[in-house]
């Protein structure tokens, strides 16, 4: 279980926010808009992200209802309609958040992906090539020339990182995912940060990667474009 000051680093690292505490775009570099709401669930309680827009009246009540949101690892939160219903909104996006042990294998084939090697991208990864020295650690695992599967921080602050993981389509189902993963959440701990990995509750293949590699759910999110 995660304590609020870390959930609360964990929303620094999705989120940018202006000095009212609301969410201004996403923390990456292309930067993006956030979810009207982004709720953040943990056994220790709920906090509640409300994008700058918001009408002060409607924030103030979802700020409220989070408080007496129960502290729960539930697919879907106990409040959810009250929620929607505050936003006028029909649909949500929401999955589940994990921590990784402190101790991880790092695997010797995992390299690093910088300008100079960015060129083994291409073959399926190709789409991350204007990531290359914006997200690090970026590595990758590669085979006959090419890069097949990747893990990068895609969201970062000092205090926590985000991994973004994909592997090629004809390469999945090898297991190269965890093996990356795991070497990037070990140089996230070497950097003095908390790696999270998380994911939505329909994606059964990125679940079965924090499956096999035995990580804790912690939190789960919860958002309303």
């Amino acid at each position: 279980m995660i304590d609020l000051t870390l959930a609360r680093r964990r929303m620094r690292a999705l989120f940018r926010h202006n000095r009212r505490g609301r969410l201004v775009a996403i923390n990456e570099w292309s930067a993006g808009a956030p979810p009207r709401l982004h709720l953040v669930r943990t056994g220790a309680g709920a906090l509640a992200g409300m994008r700058h827009d918001i009408p002060d009246n409607v924030a103030a009540s979802l700020a409220a209802l989070a408080r007496t949101e129960p502290p729960a690892l539930t697919e879907i939160p106990a409040l959810a309609d009250r929620y929607l219903a505050a936003l006028r909104a029909t649909a949500f996006r929401a999955g589940p958040a994990f921590v990784f042990p402190t101790t991880l294998p790092a695997e010797a084939d995992v390299i690093a992906i910088e300008s100079g090697n960015a060129e083994l991208l291409q073959g399926g990864l190709e789409s991350w090539r204007p990531d290359v020295g914006r997200r690090g650690p970026f590595l990758a695992i590669v085979e006959a020339g090419r890069a097949v599967a990747l893990c990068a921080s895609v969201r970062i602050t000092r205090h926590v990182h985000c991994a973004g993981v994909e592997t090629v389509p004809d390469c999945r189902g090898r297991g190269l995912a965890s093996r990356v993963v795991t070497t990037w959440a070990a140089r996230v701990h070497a950097l003095g940060a908390v790696p999270f990995y998380s994911t939505s509750w329909d994606n059964l293949a990125s679940r079965g990667v924090a499956r096999r590699l035995g990580l804790e759910q912690v939190a789960v999110d919860f958002a309303i474009d």
